[in-house]
Parts: structure tokens; C-alpha cells; sequence
């Protein structure tokens, strides 16, 4: 009996949420299975935005202004999966672990989202490419599309890890603890002078927020799903 109660409780531990998202995902899951939700309601009424700026048309959602848009609960571990399409130019993002939205640039994990085939971006610092920690940690390839075509991503937060998958690749595995200089990166490039705060030293139950209209450039979204974990 001893035996197989051991077993059993293996078992049960083996297919917890918990364990299996300290496993680096290797693809996107399915989020059509049970606990996935939708990140905002089609009326973003459960959303945290200046009024007018962001809309869904057409199932995507869109902002008119450099204004991001923020849950109105705060997270602690969670998969978070969503499909994004840039622009000419765009260069935006997926922002986590925010305490404070009003001031959230050096309060959050930011997740970067840039049309990496433009010139500009294409140039710039890997480390604020699309899947990049931005300012912090480059992805290991790129593979954001062109312009016009989407993207998925698929972002895990557990604990002091952090994971990006883009479309159907893990690009970037962050561990929060290594970035404990709010000057220098653990790969000693400079960290950009207005992420003043160790990333190790950020509260992990936070908001989670997408940037808008930043730098004339639009983005849109669609088939955003969160699931805790």
C-alpha cells in the first residue's frame, strides 16, 4: 500500500501546473483546455486604459496613441498566449510583473515586440528585438514576420523565471535573479539608464499591460488567453 500511495502522489505531482511550467516550453499550448481565459473582455471592461485609445475592431485590438492598457487585477504565476501583427516601424510591447502602472517602465518585465525587418529595429541593440527582456536579454534567434503578418507569442511566469515562445520557438529564457545591477546586464552590456531598478529586486505579483501607439507606429493584437498557474 505504502508503494502505491507513493506512486500516486508522483503522479498527481508529475502533471501539476507548477512542476510542468519549471519545463522551458518548447511550442505554444493549447488554450483551448481548461483554466485559459480571455486576458480582456471584447468590452475591456475589466481593462485599465485612458478612454478612447484602445478598441477591438474586428476581433483585433488596436490603440490610437503611445497609452498602454493594463488588467484590472494584478498576477502572480501565469502562461499568458496572444497573437500580435506589427507595422512599418512598430516597436512595442508585452509588459509583466507591474507594480506600479502609472510609472511602469522601471517597474515591470517588458517583453519586446519591433518590426525587426525595418531598418531602425533591425539595427538597434538585439537586446530591444522582438522576444528580447528589453534592455537586458536578446532572444536567441529572430523570428518575428514581416509586417502585416502574425505572430504568436506564448509568455510563462513562474516564480523568478520567465520563458517566451515565439511563434512555436523558445527564444528567450530569463531568470530574474541574475539581474541584479540596475546598470549592467549579467552579459555586462550597459542596462538603458531609465530601467533604474535591479529586475531581481521587482515584485513578481503585478499587472499585465501591452504598449500602445509608441513611436508613430501601430500595433494590433488578437486571441489574447491567460491561464494561472
Amino acid at each position: 500500500m505504502r508503494i502505491q500511495t507513493v506512486f500516486i502522489l508522483l503522479l498527481v505531482l508529475s502533471c501539476s501546473p507548477f512542476l510542468l511550467a519549471q519545463t522551458p516550453p518548447t511550442g505554444h499550448p493549447n488554450t483551448n483546455g481548461a483554466g485559459w481565459k480571455p486576458l480582456f473582455e471584447r468590452d475591456l471592461s475589466d481593462a485599465n486604459y485612458p478612454k478612447g485609445v484602445w478598441n477591438y475592431d474586428e476581433g483585433e485590438l488596436t490603440a490610437t496613441a503611445d497609452k498602454a492598457i493594463w488588467t484590472a487585477k494584478p498576477y502572480d504565476d501565469f502562461m499568458l498566449d496572444l497573437f500580435f501583427k506589427t507595422a512599418e516601424g512598430t516597436n512595442s510591447g508585452i509588459v509583466v510583473h507591474c507594480s506600479d502602472t502609472t510609472n511602469w517602465i522601471p517597474n515591470s518585465v517588458e517583453i519586446q515586440i519591433a518590426d525587426d525587418h525595418t531598418k531602425q529595429w533591425a539595427e538597434a541593440p538585439t537586446n530591444g528585438q522582438s522576444g528580447a527582456f528589453y534592455g537586458h536579454q536578446a532572444p536567441t534567434r529572430k523570428l518575428v514576420k514581416k509586417p502585416d503578418e502574425w505572430n504568436r507569442c506564448t509568455i510563462t511566469c513562474q516564480g523568478k523565471m520567465v520563458y517566451v515562445v515565439l511563434n512555436n520557438q523558445l527564444v528567450n529564457t530569463i531568470d530574474l535573479t541574475k539581474f541584479t545591477s540596475a546598470t549592467k546586464n549579467p552579459d555586462g552590456s550597459d542596462v538603458p539608464a531609465w530601467l533604474n531598478k535591479p529586475a531581481a529586486d521587482l515584485p513578481l505579483h503585478g499587472y499585465i499591460g501591452l504598449q500602445g501607439k509608441h513611436a508613430g507606429a501601430p500595433i494590433y493584437f488578437r486571441g489574447l488567453k491567460i491561464k494561472e498557474l
